[in-house]
């Protein structure tokens, strides 16, 4: 074997032993992303939404929340928002809706990017990209976000936020849903105040994550009627063709059946409709 043989064997091995190059965060390619932690944007080609109009029973907040996203794509002053209470009546579907609107009916180039309640130690690292993009309003947006106890990421969340030297980036929001108000389950804030030998002062720490969001948006259990005006928004918009007493009957059975009224609950129901009626949604 030649030398230059044997220095291209090498270059090869060092090639497949060397880590792949980050791909290039392209802000232009997408309205939507993922935030991948190793360092890089993975942009979301068609993004799993429902339109705002057939999310039913919470027409204040729903107003709040575009009020607020409107006014941070249009360069205004805006809050990070938390979005809790619960579960299945919207919180995600509201943030992810609330972009689609606002980019469709006024013409903003907003962006929406999630990251992963696993990856918020590498928030920092996001908004340094963010605070690159200087000609794009973003949101940075976590699904689920909570803490418990050992936990203590929630920290550099809170230095993220608001209190680094840096601060938040002006073109960024942070907005987060989660089933806690203060994102820390409340027998661990339970346990502070019974243990701690000074309990106000540890409470006041663990809860002040929340007081990073201006803006809080509780979402709470529908009743019925309002229940039933989500199926009906459904098979409306997805023209799912039933006798309105069937539809009606048939709803109240399946949220029975299931013990619980919601917006997951009434689509899971449309969703079974529409398979009975041999549709694709």
């Amino acid at each position: 074997m030649s030398e230059n043989d044997t220095l291209v064997r090498i270059a090869e091995a060092l090639e497949r032993l060397a880590p792949a190059p980050i791909p290039i965060s392209d802000m232009e390619v997408s309205h939507a992303f993922v935030w991948r932690p190793e360092g890089w944007l993975e942009a979301v080609e068609k993004v799993n939404r429902i339109d705002l109009s057939l999310l039913k029973g919470i027409d204040h907040t729903k107003k709040q929340l575009v009020d607020n996203t409107l006014r941070f794509a249009r360069g205004f002053s805006a809050n990070n928002t938390l979005l809790w209470g619960a579960r299945g009546m919207g919180k995600s579907s509201l943030v992810k809706a609330a972009h689609a609107q606002i980019n469709s009916e006024y013409d903003c180039n907003l962006k929406l990017i999630e990251i992963h309640r696993e990856d918020i130690e590498s928030l920092p690292a996001l908004m340094t990209i963010v605070r690159r993009s200087v000609d794009h309003r973003i949101i940075v947006y976590c699904d689920d976000l909570s803490f418990d106890g050992g936990d203590a990421s929630y920290k550099s969340l809170k230095a993220a936020l608001d209190g680094g030297i840096e601060g938040r980036p002006e073109n960024m929001l942070f907005y987060a849903t989660s089933n806690r108000r203060h994102l820390l389950p409340r027998d661990m804030i339970e346990n502070e105040r019974s243990t701690a030998i000074n309990p106000s002062e540890t409470v006041q720490e663990k809860v002040s994550l929340s007081d990073r969001f201006g803006l809080w948006l509780g979402f709470h259990n529908c009743n019925q009627d309002e229940f039933l005006a989500m199926v009906s928004g459904y098979a409306q918009h997805y023209d799912l063709v039933i006798n309105p007493d069937q539809l009606r009957a048939e709803a109240i059975e399946w949220c029975v059946t299931r013990g619980s009224r919601s917006g997951r609950v009434a689509w899971q129901f449309i969703q079974d409709l529409a398979g009975r009626l041999e549709k694709s949604l």
